[in-house]
């Protein structure tokens, strides 16, 4: 077994600053590996060994000279209840990052190895005390950048999607034994179960993987967010909106047409969700190469943006460019935003398009029906509730994709009578697929892949 290319020796002692680097108040050093209570003693003033597991000591960390590092408290924890499954000791020491590297130089030169990303974790995994998924689950905590990620990661992280996982294993499990028997003993006429029962049971849990990885979907724009592209002609107020949007000045307005000549970006969070707005320079037949460069970006930005609100002037109807623009873009995830609608205008076009609001930016009128026809558009009328289980993971995505075609390559199978030696590949494979998210069957390439993303401490 390989860590991060580098051989895993089970037990061996690590040791790493687990708070972010910086100055604060506190830093922890944590101790993970058959040797943390004698690496620990050998740097604590106290009698460590003496002490209860789980209890928390006020000493000093002391150098090879028996001089005062720093004034720390130390809490000693005995496998197995700890986060590794090993013996961990946890250094409180103060916050400075001179003061925290200082202790952990002695702790290392006390006998233990600096940790390499993801480590703790990784020894976590290998012992048994989470498996793949919840393993992600921590970086994705540790990286949740709005409440929904972060309720969608502790729901990984208790196990939920875990569980689900060992329900779909341990069910095709059952249809496998009997697949196999029919492989064995074909003379027999051995039937466990019906056929037509087998393939009732097996199309379930296919429509059950179906559902979770059409899951994605929402589970994507909670992990990762969106990207909100304003599009538009010149002067139709597509900065104004932005600054409306933000609420603070990040975009220059001016009456002057083509004032955006490149792309803007800022973000906002909007009822949960991380928005990555765009300005982009207005389409229109570019007089200069730099507005002409700017109208080239802003139509490279709308064929790679999630949501794309379209930007029209109420006061000015549509010309031959919005005309074009309705043509160009996708209709499922385009808002058309008619702005200035506090100015006289006359009646506005229909448009072929589901979505339309009317706002002024100026003014910030019509805001509230903008953010709730950018829900819609989000989550295609369905708003997945908190007690849902989401895939975020690409990964996993993928291999629930792999399992399903598996899973209905082995229906067509029974429906067709093909020998169950060969449905028993299909089988196999599903099974592999669905091991690869919770760490049954995942190769090195995949473990190094995952924990390498890891900060150093976790």
């Amino acid at each position: 077994m390989h860590f991060s290319n580098q051989p895993y020796r089970p037990g061996e002692t690590i040791a790493a600053v687990a708070t972010p680097p910086g100055e604060g108040g506190v830093a922890m050093i944590r101790i993970s590996g058959d040797d943390a209570f004698e690496v620990a003693a050998k740097v604590f003033s106290g009698n460590l060994k003496r002490y209860q597991s789980h209890t928390a000591h006020y000493g000093k960390i002391l150098n090879t000279n028996g001089e005062k590092v720093d004034d720390v408290l130390i809490l000693p924890m005995k496998k197995p209840k700890t986060f590794t499954g090993e013996d961990v000791v946890e250094i409180f020491c103060h916050g400075g990052s001179l003061i925290t590297r200082r202790v952990l130089e002695t702790v290392l030169k006390a006998g233990a190895r600096a940790a390499m990303a993801g480590e703790f974790t990784f020894k976590a995994f290998i012992n048994g005390k989470i498996d793949l998924a919840q393993a992600e689950a921590i970086q994705d905590l540790i990286c949740a950048k709005n409440e929904r990620a972060l309720e969608a990661a502790e729901s990984q992280l208790e196990g939920k999607l875990s569980k689900q996982i060992l329900k779909f294993q341990n069910e095709l499990i059952g249809y496998a034994a009997i697949l196999e028997a029919w492989v064995d003993f074909p003379e027999e006429g051995l039937e466990f179960a019906p056929i037509e029962e087998v393939i009732a049971a097996i199309t379930s849990i296919h429509q059950e993987i179906e559902k979770l990885i059409f899951s994605f979907h929402e589970g994507r724009i909670i992990h990762d967010g969106l990207a909100l592209c304003l599009v538009g002609s010149p002067n139709v107020g597509k900065s104004s909106l932005m600054n409306a949007l933000l609420d603070k000045d990040r975009a220059i307005i001016s009456d002057i047409p083509g004032t955006t000549r490149d792309v803007i970006e800022d973000h906002l969070r909007l009822n949960g969700i991380n928005l990555r707005v765009i300005d982009t320079a207005g389409i229109r037949e570019a007089k200069e190469a730099i507005e002409a460069e700017g109208i080239k970006r802003t139509h490279d930005i709308i064929n790679k943006a999630d949501l794309i609100l379209l930007v029209l002037d109420a006061t000015l109807g549509t010309d031959g460019v919005d005309k074009k623009l309705f043509e160009l873009l996708d209709k499922k995830r385009t808002i058309v935003v008619w702005n200035k609608t506090d100015l006289p205008h006359e009646t506005l076009p229909q448009v072929d398009i589901p979505h339309v609001v009317f706002i002024s930016a100026k003014n910030k009128e019509g805001l509230e029906k903008l953010h709730q026809a950018i829900d819609e558009v989000i989550w295609q009328g369905s708003i997945p509730s908190k007690e849902e289980i989401l895939v975020t993971n690409v990964r996993h995505k993928e291999a629930l994709s792999n399992a399903a075609h598996s899973l209905k390559a082995l229906i067509e199978g029974l429906n067709q009578g093909t020998s169950p030696e060969f449905l028993m590949i299909e089988m196999r494979s599903a099974l592999n697929e669905l091991g690869k998210i919770i760490g049954f069957d995942a190769g090195e390439d995949i473990l190094t892949a995952i924990f390498s993303k890891f900060c150093i401490g976790k």
